[in-house]
């Protein structure tokens, strides 16, 4: 599983934002990629003035656009966030993982409960992102610069690895 963000955390439901989608989607669980959990973001795409949710086609459903059959669309939120960069307001650090597959390469839109069970979100789903809590991070989600990392000190965003925290 995708898991730089352990179970325990504590912060309070009012302070997580469900309005943005990631703009990175893994194809797989992963600790690797900008779209597992625990990934500290910003800002991508915050025009408020849009609709709610865009439909829109995508290959993820497979061939939609069958002759005389009308559409079918993907209903995706238009805000987007991406993992956070040097310099770059924080937004804050995503709940759940952004992923197409399960670990057998299996569509996750068709097996919701699964979906559910890997805590995870489809592309241009609302990502849950935490604002503010105490939250306990796995080691994958630093970059280690000269040593370890030692519990208790500062921590920025890695300037070399968007998302990441370094310190």
């Amino acid at each position: 599983m995708a898991l730089r963000l352990y179970p325990f955390r504590q912060y309070n439901e009012t302070d997580v934002i469900n309005l943005f989608a990631n703009q990175v989607v893994d194809d797989n669980p992963s600790t690797d990629g900008n779209g597992s959990a625990g990934v500290m973001v910003k800002v991508l795409s915050g025009n408020m003035n849009q609709d709610t949710f865009d439909l829109i086609g995508s290959d993820y459903l497979g061939k939609t656009d069958y002759p005389f059959l009308g559409a079918d669309k993907y209903p995706t939120v238009p805000l987007r966030f991406t993992a956070a960069t040097t310099g770059a307001p924080v937004l804050g650090v995503t709940l759940n993982q952004t992923i197409k597959n399960d670990e057998n390469g299996e569509k996750l839109l068709y097996n919701p409960v699964k979906k559910d069970e890997l805590q995870a979100v489809l592309s241009g789903q609302a990502c849950p992102v935490a604002t503010r809590g105490l939250f306990t991070f796995d080691e994958s989600a630093y970059e280690k610069t000269g040593g370890s990392v030692i519990p208790g000190n500062l921590v920025g965003i890695s300037p070399g690895n968007p998302g990441k925290l370094t310190g």
